[in-house]
C-alpha cells in the first residue's frame, strides 16, 4: 500500500534543531506525495493557588510561552508546506501532560506513517515514541535532530536490521513503498557467527523482496563485543545509508529498559532516519 497521509507530531521548545526536523519532514511527504497533518500539543497545566507573592515567572507567563513556542512549532509546518507544496493541514490542542503521549498516538492510527523529531537520549521524546509503537499500530520514521542538517529528505540506500523476528517482517512490510523507490537496498544481521539458518533467512527475505520489485543484497555484520544497535549505527554510517528499517522491541518492553537493548539504544540516537515498526 502507498504512503499516502503521514503525521507529524509537534511537542517541545522551537529550537533550531527541531524546526530544521520539521523542515526535512515536510519535505519526506512532499517527496512521497502524501498529505501531511501537523498535531501540536502542549500540557494543560493546573496551578495551585497560592496566597504567597508570585515569582517573577508566573502561571500566565508560563502559559504565554508555551503557547508561543507551540504556534512557532505550527509556524515553521506551515512555512515549510508552503515551499514544497505539500498538501498539509494543522491543528494544536491542550491536555495534561500525562495524555500527551496517549492523544497523539491515538490521532496516528488514522495515518499510514507518522515522523517524530527525536531529540537526543530525551526521557520525554523516547516516551512518546514508546507509545507509538505500542499503541498506535502504525509504523514510525524517526528524525535525528541532532543530524538533522546531514539528513537527506531522499531514501535511495537503504538498510533492513533483520534479526528472523516477526517485528522485522512487520517493518518490511510496512516499508516495502520506501524499499521499492529506493536505489540499493542492503539487507543486514548483526551475529558473533554467519550460521546456515542465518543466511537461509537472509537469502529468503531477499527472494519475497524481489517478488515486489526489489532487488536486495545479504550480508551479515560482527557484533565484536558491541551492542547490536551501535553496530548498526556504525554499519549505516560507514555504507551513507539513508534510512533504516527495522521491528521494535524483540524482547519485552519491560526487559529492554532493565537491561538495554537495541531498541532503546536506536531511538534513544538514531543513526540517521530509522522507520521502525512493533
Amino acid at each position: 500500500m502507498p504512503i499516502k497521509d503521514v503525521f507529524l507530531p509537534l511537542v517541545g521548545q522551537p529550537r533550531g534543531p527541531a524546526l530544521a526536523a520539521i523542515e526535512k519532514c515536510v519535505a519526506v511527504a512532499a517527496g512521497l506525495g502524501a498529505r501531511i497533518t501537523a498535531f501540536a500539543l502542549e500540557d494543560d497545566v493546573f496551578v495551585r493557588p497560592t496566597v504567597v507573592p508570585a515569582d517573577p515567572e508566573t502561571a500566565e507567563a508560563v502559559g504565554a510561552r508555551e503557547a508561543g513556542d507551540m504556534q512557532q512549532l505550527l509556524n515553521a509546518f506551515v512555512n515549510a508546506a508552503s515551499r514544497t507544496g505539500v498538501r498539509a493541514q494543522s491543528r494544536s490542542g491542550k491536555v495534561p501532560a500525562d495524555q500527551i503521549a496517549s492523544t497523539l498516538a491515538e490521532h496516528a492510527r488514522f495515518s499510514d506513517l507518522t515522523l517524530v523529531p527525536v531529540k537526543s537520549h530525551d526521557s520525554r521524546t523516547e516516551h512518546i515514541i514508546e507509545t507509538f509503537l505500542f499503541e498506535s499500530g502504525r509504523p514510525l520514521l524517526l528524525c535525528p535532530e541532532q543530524t538533522v542538517d546531514e539528513l537527506r529528505p531522499e531514501f535511495d540506500n537503504v538498510m533492513i536490521a533483520w534479526d528472523h523476528s516477526a517485528r522485522a517482517a512487520r517493518a518490511v512490510g510496512d516499508a516495502l513503498p520506501v524499499l521499492q523507490a529506493a536505489a540499493s537496498v542492503r539487507v543486514v544481521t548483526v551475529a558473533d557467527e554467519n550460521t546456515d539458518a542465518i543466511v537461509q533467512s537472509g537469502t529468503a527475505l531477499i527472494h519475497h523482496l524481489r517478488e515486489h520489485g526489489v532487488y536486495a543484497s545479504f550480508e551479515t555484520a560482527k557484533v565484536s563485543g558491541s551492542s547490536i544497535g551501535k553496530v548498526l549505527g556504525s554499519w549505516a554510517n560507514s555504507h551513507a545509508i539513508d534510512a533504516i528499517v527495522m521491528g521494535a522491541y524483540r524482547h519485552s518492553r519491560l526487559n529492554e529498559t532493565v537491561w538495554g537493548g537495541v531498541t532503546k539504544t536506536v531511538i534513544g540516537e538514531p543513526p540517521c532516519w530509522v522507520m521502525i515498526s512493533h
